[in-house]
């Protein structure tokens, strides 16, 4: 049977991946509707091969320049488009890979269409877990992550039931300045940050790996999605990005998901589910090649970002959402060379050393709370 796809993020990493998927799979899956910023030198290629019922962009400008290029494609813009692409009757599933907390009213409209969401962007489970659990809930609708870890841990709970959970094992490569001792991260570079040493993503995603950040941002997506308490949940250190995450029972049996760090497996698994198709764009785990696979315990005296984001999470309320708002902020100011490495985690702190926490917020208040860190950043910055 036919699932007719809408992509939301498509010229990012994951969003070309799940291209690669739906590509490989050309009777099982149609791409119904696509979702992307400004890139339209990236964006038309993709329209003119998969052609797309809806393509939605980001403002007005990039709208009129697209219309100068095709026709008899619907062409939509902004967050109103994002909701479009999100709830149009054909669509099936909806692959959230957009960045930041602009996918989440789209998410949450989803959900109330009865969507199946695969779930990519960290944002929208960090900043209103609460929110879109409660939705997803209330609408009986799966919310299939496609984080690596969280698909590991996802596979590694199918059958099993959450009363019976020890404890979540989250891996973490170490992004790539594993190896580096503070004092050894004064004066890295953009270009330093942006080459890590196992997976190809985006460079948003990158920097945080580097940071530290994008564990943390997983620690509160696992906490929303798994129905887990912080007390429950654990990072380690784990090199070779082999093992994707593992969950302890109350028996003492470890279930692990191993597998190449190839983003399309996790992917690909979200769209099949509940079953499973070949892949043959993806090698297989050779583990006479591996050989060895290395574990660590995590330092947050090295890592302070995951420290804030425990932190950040157990105190609940909006606090999640001024990390995530403070983080992005200061990511982007260190990709345009305004601020060092270690600036990103000094002003996160202080955003979050600044705010009065709202305990219930609804999703205005989350959206207002994102506006107001972010520019709170950028003249702490300025």
């Amino acid at each position: 049977m036919m699932k007719y796809i809408s992509l939301l993020g498509a010229t990012g990493s994951i969003g070309i991946q799940t291209l690669d998927v739906i590509r490989l799979h050309p009777h099982q899956f149609s791409l119904y509707a696509m979702a992307f910023g400004k890139n339209i030198d990236k964006a038309l290629p993709l329209i003119q091969e998969f052609k797309p019922s809806l393509v939605v962009v980001q403002d007005e400008d990039t709208k009129k320049k697209l219309q100068q290029e095709i026709d008899h494609t619907q062409i939509l813009c902004g967050g109103e488009g994002l909701i479009e692409a999100s709830v149009a009757d054909p669509v099936d599933v909806v692959v959230n890979a957009v960045m930041g907390s602009v996918g989440l009213p789209a998410t949450l409209k989803a959900i109330q269409a009865k969507k199946q969401i695969a779930i990519a962007n960290k944002e929208t489970l960090v900043t209103a877990g609460h929110l879109v659990m409660a939705e997803a809930k209330k609408h009986n609708v799966a919310l299939l992550p496609v984080d690596s870890e969280h698909s590991a841990i996802f596979q590694a709970l199918n059958g099993e039931q959450r009363k019976d959970i020890h404890k979540l094992i989250i891996t973490a490569s170490g992004g790539s300045f594993r190896d580096k001792t503070r004092e050894e991260l004064i004066g890295v570079t953009v270009d330093d940050a942006l080459n890590h040493p196992n997976w190809s993503m985006g460079a948003k995603i990158t920097i945080d790996s580097a940071s530290m950040m994008n564990k943390g941002l997983e620690v509160i997506e696992a906490h929303w999605l798994f129905d887990v308490p912080y007390e429950q949940i654990h990072v380690i250190l784990h090199r070779e990005s082999v093992i994707h995450s593992m969950v302890e029972f109350v028996d003492r049996n470890v279930i692990a998901q191993l597998g190449t760090p190839d983003m399309k497996v996790p992917i690909q698994y979200a769209l099949t589910y509940p079953g499973r198709k070949d892949l043959s764009i993806t090698q297989h785990l050779d583990l006479e090649e591996v050989a060895t696979l290395n574990f660590q315990k995590m330092d947050m005296e090295r890592f302070p970002c995951l420290r804030m984001a425990f932190e950040a999470g157990k105190e609940g309320g909006s606090m999640p959402a001024v990390l995530n708002a403070a983080n992005e902020e200061a990511v982007q100011q260190f990709l345009e060379g305004k601020i060092s490495f270690l600036d990103i985690e000094k002003y996160i702190e202080l955003a979050l050393e600044k705010h009065d926490k709202i305990h219930n917020p609804d999703l205005s208040t989350i959206i207002s709370i994102d506006e107001e860190t972010r520019r709170n950043v950028r003249f702490q910055i300025n």
